[in-house]
Order: C-alpha cells, then structure tokens, then sequence
C-alpha cells in the first residue's frame, strides 16, 4: 500500500464542513466503544452493522458517507483487537484498554463519498456535508494509477492546513544492485547511530535546537485571555512548531534509513524496548528526539521496497561483550571506551556494539535463503 498526499485548497466555508465531518467520525468512532463496553460478545462486522442504527437515530451522523462510518467503527476495532493482543502475549505493565478520544484530527473514506477530477487536480466531497470541490496541491501525480487502485481517502486536518491522503493498492519495488556489504547500526544520544565500520552520523536534536523558540511560543500563549482570538492565533503560531520539528525528524529519519539500505545487503540493528526506556525522566526528552522507533520503521520498509534483508537482534550485553574476544567487559553508561583486558581491544563504546549487533544478526541469517520484513502503517512513502 502506497499513501500519497497533497495539500487541499479550498474556501473557509469548506473547511468547516470538514471540521463537521471529522467530528461526526470521531463521535461515531466513540460510539462504536460504547456499543462494544456495553456488549462485550460484539465482534468487528457488528459494530459496522451498529453505524446503520446510528446513522437513523442521528441526523447529522446520517450526513457521513456510510463508509466512512465503517471506517470509523474500524478504528475503535483497531483498538479493541489491540488491547485483547496485549492481553494475550502478557505484556508488561499496561495492556493498552481502549479509551474514547477527545479530539479528532481526520476522516476516511474508502470507494464513495468522493470523486476525482480527469487531470487528478481536484477532489470533490459528494457525501452529506456537501463539501464539494477542493484543488489538490503537491508534487505526487495520481495519473500513474487508476481510480480502481485507490483504496481509501483520507482528509487530515494539521496546524498548517487541510491535507488528503491517499491509499493506493501498489506493491513498490525497486531494483538495486547489490552491495555485496553487510552493517551492524548502534543507536544512541551522543552520535545519532554508530556502524560496525565505525563511520558516526551526527544526532540533530531538532527538538533541543527549537526548544527556545517553543518556549518563547508557550510563554505567549500563557499570557494570552483565554477564550481570546489573540490566544487562538498563538496556539496557532506553537502548533505550527511543533509540526515543523516533528516534520524535520520525519524527513531526517526516511532520507538516512533510504541510503542506509540502498548501501548494504543486510543491515543488523538492536530490538529496542523504547517505550520502556522512556521510563527514564532523565533521558526520555532526549530519546523521543532521537525518534529511534521511526527510523526502524523506515528501515524495515525501505528493506521490502528494496529487497534487502533487515534483521532485528537482542540488544543485551552488545555494548559490554568484547567484539574481538567474546569477553564480558562490565562498563557504566558514562565510560565511552571499550577496553578488553583479555585481548587488548580498545574501541568507541558505540562501535564495538556494532559489531557484536552484525556478528548477532549474520549468525541468526545463516541458512535462511529470504527474510522477510514487516512493514508499518505509515503515512506517506517516499
């Protein structure tokens, strides 16, 4: 599945109607909770069968595009199923209950309630809200693929505007020759990650690097009325922030994990718990910039798109095992130095962790002729 996005240019009128649209799925998602709190034997297909029964009983919610109320009861699924997979595998702490959501922020239709113009330029909304024709802006041309191949459309609504999103039924591959080399990734705060050749990429710290600005933003918005235009205008101002710095670590994450896997054949990384290690108050600002999880994510789907094989391995003892000897060499995470008394081996802390990661990940790959990669939901494919 390949999800393209474009910009949506429209009159203020429009925009409220989407506002409208999103909130009614956003109410008819809640619903959905409900219905399944108060009747616990309901499966997926019949909270798709409840969305008919609110649809005559709400006026407004009749507006909505039936599918698009499906949509809606698919999300509130999405969290159920979740929550009965946690409880399953018995993970730790917990288990992800699903709760009813305050805000709402898109709205998905599948195969109607919209229609597409014959140059791809416009998108025109023909459910109840009667939103109708709004212009496309962006570099992605959707006259490479058929109306059929078009799954779903997805209206976001962000701090700089009005996007739509959509889900395209492709299988993406691209040929590349291959490397003939293999990598072993450390992830970590000083150097954003190290490799098993000993080569560094710098962390960014978007977020350290704007925080002052942030601040500065937040300041004002404490100062404002509440209730104020002037106060709306500067959570505008800050949400617009925050989707800048959130954009930076994004496009950072995709273009380093994309010449990472175009460079090696195999590439070896550490299986991180980093929703547990956030736990750290110390380290867990710093974590969350680094966005580690993003960029597996895009290492794991850039590793289909380009037919290389990506491999997670445990993250225990790679840092304190010699990579030369096997020697366990116990250090605290202030001591950068690796320094084996048994062989003599003295490396960076991060690239002696390398290698033990590619040496993990090259002894799990042998006899496996193909490894196939997971790929996540993700929100737009470069």
């Amino acid at each position: 599945m390949l999800v393209l996005e474009a910009k949506l240019k429209g009159k203020t009128e429009q925009y409220n109607l989407i506002d409208e649209a999103i909130r009614t799925a956003l109410f008819c998602r809640n619903k959905a909770l409900r219905y399944w709190i108060d009747n616990r034997d309901t499966g997926r297909y019949d909270l798709n069968k409840f969305m008919a029964v609110l649809a005559k009983d709400f006026d407004f919610a009749n507006k909505l595009n039936s599918q698009a109320r499906q949509s809606s009861a698919e999300r509130a699924w999405s969290g159920i199923a979740r929550f009965f997979d946690n409880c399953k595998k018995k993970v730790s702490g917990k288990k992800g209950y699903p709760k009813f959501k305050k805000r709402g922020h898109s709205v998905e239709y599948k195969t109607s309630g919209w229609k597409l113009s014959e140059d791809r330029k416009y998108l025109t909304l023909t459910d109840g809200f009667k939103v109708g024709k709004l212009k496309l802006v962006g570099s992605r041309d959707l006259n490479f693929y058929q109306i059929e191949q078009i799954k779903r459309v997805r209206l976001v609504r962000r701090a700089d505007g009005y996007y739509a999103q959509f889900c395209v039924d492709v299988d993406r591959r691209e040929d590349v020759e291959p490397s003939k080399t293999t990598i072993g990734l450390d992830v970590g705060l000083n150097h954003f990650y190290t490799d098993s050749n000993g080569q560094t990429v710098e962390n960014p710290r978007f977020l350290r690097k704007s925080e002052r600005q942030l601040k500065k933003l937040q300041r004002k918005v404490s100062k404002r009325k509440k209730g104020s235009a002037n106060r709306r205008k500067a959570i505008k101002r800050l949400a617009r922030k925050h989707l800048q710095v959130s954009r930076q670590r994004k496009d950072f994450a995709v273009k380093t994990a994309r010449c990472v896997v175009r460079s090696n054949d195999l590439i070896a990384y550490e299986d991180l718990q980093v929703r547990n290690m956030v736990k750290n108050h110390k380290l867990a600002k710093s974590i969350s910039d680094a966005s580690w999880s993003m960029f597996r994510d895009w290492i794991e789907y850039f590793g289909k798109v380009f037919g290389k094989v990506t491999i997670a391995v445990p993250p225990q003892y790679t840092s304190q095992n010699c990579s030369t000897c096997g020697t366990t060499v116990k250090k605290s995470l202030s001591e950068r130095t690796h320094q084996c008394s048994h062989c003599g081996t003295v490396l960076d802390r991060d690239h002696n962790a390398a290698l033990n990661i590619l040496a993990i990940g090259l002894k799990n790959t042998v006899g496996h002729t193909e490894i196939s990669t997971p790929v996540e939901s993700l929100t737009s494919a470069s």
